[in-house]
């Protein structure tokens, strides 16, 4: 009998509505409930392609003998984390604290029957291994401490609550200057894995954002070092394992240094970032390799991820209850697909070997097809293998696809076709499809939603991450096209988060059910923080210079934390910089100014000078309004000789 998500429209709720847990959405039903019959909350979220998340279910959600424990003792509420990032950012602060390291998914929370947190954990196993009791056993001791030592534990509550809201927050500020360059540097080639690229050890993420930010300072600084890092681990990445040689696409990460063995799930910010600092390192090395992989992982998106122009949020990791399985390839079966596609026999072993695919395997006895340097694929029979491995994948089950449409994800994908469409002209009708169909479907009556699935009604409204990433992906298409309808409503959008989200210098992720802070922190993707003040910065070049005072307030805020380790907030360092150095040019330029016109001074309302991000121009502003467009600084001069 299906339980109470049976009428969610989350795909990772549906997937647990047949569970003989008692499940309940997240909601007013489920905590009056929890009140009535005074009984914990235990709160489970996680997101659809989470490998752990399966696992936990098959082990404990779908057994009988756990959900009777469950749905006598505990109210069960299950989140998608997805749909509702306010509720999980919240319990995942709360699992830091409580457990001082950062969580992950599944997550498990415990809560009192007036939702304050005791006791936290990730993934729980169904029997006492990795130096855990048993979730049987864990439900056994929670609800018996419930039942005789409540006070306790509402105690425990209550202090965690405490420091979950301090009553003071502390500001530390310091000087923003252009030391932050050469210490975003340094800390990159300190973290940097000269072996295989990227970052830090196993798990490895992409870390787009450093990424992105070292393409940066080797165009501002001209430092070779910074475009090896970024390059090499590109090149790296593309190799195999990590990004899908055969269908096109990136998993999320490496569970080993090498980049070769992935959690298999491809989620739409992943491919989204990647293509687009792919296409940042075209430009950077006009080696066409690096655009071939952006436009085949947007083609792959657009094929095997979107529907009627907008993109869903992930494929899994597991096939059939098998993670990987979808993906990788016995040694007999990829020789006998050789040979339908009609490859000569004798090329088989040298082929097989230069694809990685071995008797042995790379991957629990299967094969991950990879190549020693993607770069130079000089391989006989390359494509034709390639195109074998595909057909032989069409006869297998894709991988779960999760069709919810977020509105950020989907304007980070739509930024990258953007990008794209400078290269190649035939993905700007596909992009302004994709960023119509956006705005249609999710920015209704001037209200803009965060999450819904095709066809349906959203329900969500959005946080400052919808907000940030499509209002700067608007921006972008207004640079792609000039058409002035999308900055108008780039600007609405932007006035809307500054009134709902912006708090003297500081911004807040949510503001409903959860008011939780935004982070400067770039984790998965960038901070939601540094991309709006990247939209506002810009748009006070486009629009009106009275922006800037938010982009500077919020710089001032943050700046101990970003000047203390870059690194760590590579977004948010890009966007210092870009502060520091257009404020640099422009002091410059005013003053060459002042020598050209004495009595500039003598204007009826003085003049200042500006650099427009959109045409790597200038413009002359006064108090009420900016005036011209200028490419080089004597179109400048001439302007304001004629207004004198």
């Amino acid at each position: 009998m299906a339980n109470r998500l049976k009428n969610e429209h989350s795909p990772y709720l549906q997937q647990h509505a047949d569970n003989p847990v008692d499940w309940y959405p997240w909601g007013t039903e489920a905590f009056e409930k929890a009140l009535k019959e005074h009984k914990p909350v235990f709160l489970s979220i996680g997101y659809s392609s989470c490998h752990w998340c399966h696992v936990m279910e098959h082990e404990s959600f779908e057994d009988k003998a756990t959900a009777k424990i469950l749905n006598e003792h505990f109210v069960s509420i299950k989140v998608d984390r997805e749909e509702r990032p306010d509720i999980d950012k919240h319990f995942q602060e709360v699992y830091q604290l409580m457990n001082g390291r950062g969580g992950g998914w599944p997550t498990s929370i415990f809560l009192t029957e007036d939702l304050k947190p005791f006791y936290s954990a990730t993934y729980i196993p169904d029997e006492p291994k990795y130096g855990m009791m048993s979730f049987t056993s864990l439900l056994e001791a929670i609800a018996d401490k419930y039942k005789n030592e409540k006070s306790t534990l509402v105690a425990e509550a209550d202090k965690i609550l405490q420091f979950l809201n301090p009553k003071e927050d502390k500001i530390q500020a310091t000087k923003l200057d252009n030391t932050i360059i050469n210490r975003v540097l340094d800390q990159s080639k300190q973290l940097f894995d000269s072996e295989h690229g990227g970052f830090n050890k196993a798990p490895k993420f992409p870390q787009v954002s450093t990424l992105d930010l070292l393409l940066d300072l080797y165009k501002l600084t001209g430092d070779k070092e910074a475009l090896n890092m970024a390059v090499f681990s590109l090149s790296s990445m593309a190799k195999g394992g990590l990004y899908d040689r055969v269908e096109g696409g990136f998993c999320r990460y490496s569970t080993d240094n090498e980049w070769l063995i992935p959690h298999f799930e491809k989620m739409t910010y992943d491919n989204a970032l990647l293509a687009e600092v792919y296409i940042k390192a075209y430009h950077a090395t006009g080696q066409d390799f690096y655009k071939d992989i952006a436009f085949d992982t947007i083609d792959f998106m657009i094929n095997k991820m979107s529907e009627d122009g907008l993109f869903y949020s992930a494929s899994d990791a597991d096939t059939e209850g098998e993670e990987g399985k979808y993906f990788v390839y016995s040694y007999e079966k990829a020789l006998r697909s050789f040979e339908k596609e009609g490859i000569p026999s004798k090329a088989y072993a040298k082929l097989a070997a230069s694809l990685h695919i071995t008797k042995k395997g790379n991957f629990e006895g299967k094969n991950i097809v990879r190549v020693d340097d993607p770069k130079v694929l000089d391989i006989p029979y390359y494509t034709e293998a390639i195109d074998a491995l595909k057909k032989r994948r069409e006869k297998r089950a894709y991988p779960f696809i999760d069709k919810k449409i977020l509105v950020s994800w989907n304007a980070m994908m739509i930024k990258s076709m953007f990008k794209a469409s400078r290269v190649d002209t035939k993905y700007l009708p596909l992009a302004i499809k994709s960023l119509d169909a956006l705005l249609q479907s999710m920015y209704i009556n001037s209200e803009l939603f965060h999450s819904t699935l095709i066809g349906k009604k959203p329900k969500i409204k959005a946080f400052l991450e919808d907000y940030a990433f499509l209002t700067e992906t608007l921006i972008e298409a207004y640079e792609s096209t000039l058409n002035e309808v999308y900055l108008i409503t780039a600007t609405k959008l932007a006035n809307n988060a500054i009134e709902k989200y912006f708090d003297k210098g500081k911004w807040k992720f949510s503001r409903g059910e959860f008011e939780t802070n935004a982070d400067i922190y770039d984790s998965s993707y960038p901070s939601s923080v540094s991309t709006m003040i990247g939209v506002l910065y810009s748009i006070s070049s486009l629009v009106d210079v009275v922006y800037k005072k938010f982009v500077f307030k919020t710089l001032e805020i943050y700046s101990f934390d970003v000047m203390r380790q870059p690194i760590s907030t590579p977004r948010m360092s890009r966007m210092v910089i870009r502060y520091l150095k257009d404020d640099v040019i422009i002091k410059a330029k005013e003053e060459k100014l002042k020598t050209h016109i004495s009595d500039l001074d003598a204007l009826p309302h003085p003049f200042s000078l500006f650099k427009n991000d959109t045409n790597d121009g200038y413009m002359i502003c006064n108090s009420n309004s900016c005036f011209g467009h200028e490419k080089d600084f004597s179109g400048v001069i001439e302007v304001l000789e004629k207004r004198q």
